[in-house]
């Protein structure tokens, strides 16, 4: 009796908490499909085995030291990344692949983050399937297609970019160095043998996929939200996830969080000592504190959304935390920093209508202004609605929908090619 051969994925992040954490989600969905799963990570920001019994977790050293990694120049460490993580990834590949054949096995695709874009060209040496897997929004690459047109046609003098109405030119990224023009380049450049991959639905982003598919010929699979489809999974943070908040919500009024009381994450390292820091405030502001609010160092952040007591979010909009939101129905107030946030923030507030722009002016008055547009005017249900409305699409993507049908059409393409 002939031997069946299984098949075996091998998926690739890089070591970022938003990149590892949708590459895990992704994981969890094709282990259930029937997959086996191999994880090959760097062994710096590692994700924890224990969380995920059923992976194979296989460490890479890339060489990038804490300080890089900390240094918040993001275009030298993608740099960085690229150019070390060729050689040992494709000896573990080499490896595994001889391994496999030992054990009746296959590779049957390797998966990559966009960020990796230089892992493509040993997928095509070793005559593997590959896919990328885009942990931003669409329209997110759709910006940097634009800022390179931007260059090479007379369109400054336009407010909104053609085709991505209403995003403007200012919410564009900027390309303000030779290295991030090669990045924007390269990542453009890249092209998959079996397709990519977005965390995203049609109902939010139907236009851009088209885009996309239109512009780089390849297959486009939108099997988002994929922390909903994975929603079974265990937890792939890399920070210990403090659940006392949640006891806290529990004595709350329904959607009064943020409103009334508030709920506050202190992201590691953006203050050396959260715990001293909180010992050295004033006794009258902790009194206050311990009235109205809650201060913890890293929330469970799908569980506090999903929470009844929580009524707005104030976030950075971070693709990942904006997804999280929709899929609850919970509006935001944006405040959005660097890299995609501005685009999250824009869609957000103007094509889904379920954020707020504000002046992002850290003064305790505008503050206050934002926050009553956000939860107590006309202005804020007007979008609560909308929310709900965007929850429950979400939602029938994922059963039966559009999610449900790009999923299953990634794995037919998987094996259509192993058979």
């Amino acid at each position: 009796m002939e031997t069946q051969i299984r098949n075996r994925l091998v998926l690739i992040p890089p070591p970022f908490q938003g990149h590892i954490t949708p590459m895990l989600q992704l994981a969890t969905i094709l282990h259930s499909k029937g997959f086996s799963i191999t994880i090959a990570h760097d062994n710096f920001n590692s994700p924890n085995p224990s969380n995920h019994p059923n992976f194979s977790f296989l460490p890479l050293f890339y060489g990038l030291s804490e300080t890089q990694i900390s240094s918040k120049n993001f275009v030298d460490i993608t740099a960085t990344l690229n150019a070390k993580c060729v050689s040992p990834l494709k000896e573990l590949l080499v490896d595994q692949i001889e391994k496999a054949n030992m054990n009746h096995e296959k590779i049957a695709c390797v998966i990559y983050d966009g960020l990796m874009y230089s892992i493509e060209s040993v997928a095509r040496e070793l005559k593997l399937a590959s896919i990328i897997l885009r942990v931003t929004c669409a329209t997110n690459l759709l910006t940097y297609h634009a800022v390179v047109q931007r260059q090479s046609t007379d369109c400054m003098s336009l407010d909104m970019v053609p085709e991505l109405e209403p995003l403007g030119f200012k919410d564009l990224p900027m390309l303000n160095s030779h290295v991030m023009q090669q990045q924007i380049a390269k990542t453009l450049a890249v092209r998959p043998s079996l397709g990519v991959i977005y965390n995203t639905v049609n109902c939010l982003e139907g236009k851009s996929l088209h885009r996309l598919h239109e512009l780089y010929k390849v297959n486009v699979f939108p099997i988002g939200p994929l922390h909903m489809i994975a929603e079974d999974s265990s937890s792939s943070s890399c920070v210990e996830e403090d659940y006392s908040c949640i006891g806290w919500l529990n004595n709350q009024a329904t959607k009064s969080v943020f409103k009334q009381k508030f709920l506050w994450v202190i992201r590691p390292g953006t203050i050396n000592d959260v715990s001293e820091w909180l010992e050295s405030l004033p006794k009258e502001v902790k009194v206050a504190i311990e009235e109205r609010g809650c201060i913890v160092k890293w929330a469970p952040q799908r569980e506090v959304l999903a929470h009844q007591g929580v009524g707005g979010f104030w976030s950075h909009c971070g693709w990942n935390s904006t997804l999280e939101s929709l899929c609850e129905g919970v509006p935001i107030m944006c405040q959005p920093h660097f890299g995609d946030q501005g685009v999250n923030a824009r869609l957000l507030s103007r094509v889904w209508k379920v954020g707020l722009e504000w002046s992002n002016v850290i003064e305790r008055n505008e503050v206050e202004r934002a926050v009553r547009r956000l939860m107590v005017n006309e202005e804020g249900k007007e979008m609560a609605q909308r929310a709900f409305k965007l929850k429950n699409e979400i939602k029938l993507a994922v059963k039966a929908g559009s999610s449900y049908d790009a999923l299953n059409g990634m794995v037919d393409s998987i094996l259509s090619v192993n058979l």
